[in-house]
């Protein structure tokens, strides 16, 4: 067997696509909500982090139902939360893949995790501020 040439215009390499990527289909949908829930049960599993926000929503979004001055902003609220999910998940992949390279310290890396728990803290921000603001209306309005 001889190894790809890198100048075809055939296969992943020539679309810049990695041969990991899922390929297209009607299996595709399936095999992609597949890994994002391997993803989850990851979160869960390896990320403390993750599982207090998650606990703490359980707790938040019933209140949020009475708390939220509107139909609309109940929503907010709701996205605020699912805001930092999501941004736990992107933070924890990165820190993942950070340890997978290298446990030694090494300054981009280091760069790297802050960077990421800069933009979970940025999104703890929002999700207090979206609150707040609900809790003031409520109460003060």
């Amino acid at each position: 067997m001889t190894a790809p040439d890198p100048h075809s215009t055939h296969g992943p390499a020539s679309t810049g696509a990695s041969a990991f990527k899922h390929p297209p289909g009607a299996g595709r949908l399936a095999r992609a909500t597949r890994a994002s829930l391997l993803g989850l049960k990851a979160g869960w599993r390896h990320e403390a982090a993750f599982r207090q926000e998650v606990w703490l929503a359980l707790i938040l979004l019933p209140l949020g139902i009475w708390l939220a001055p509107s139909l609309a902003y109940g929503v907010l609220m709701a996205v605020s939360i699912v805001l930092v999910w999501c941004i736990e998940m992107v933070n924890s992949a990165v820190e993942a893949l950070a340890d997978a390279i290298s446990l030694e310290h090494h300054p981009l890396l280091g760069r790297a995790k802050d960077l990421g728990s800069a933009a979970v803290f940025f999104s703890l921000l929002i999700a207090a501020g979206v609150w707040l603001m609900a809790a003031y209306l409520r109460f003060f309005a």
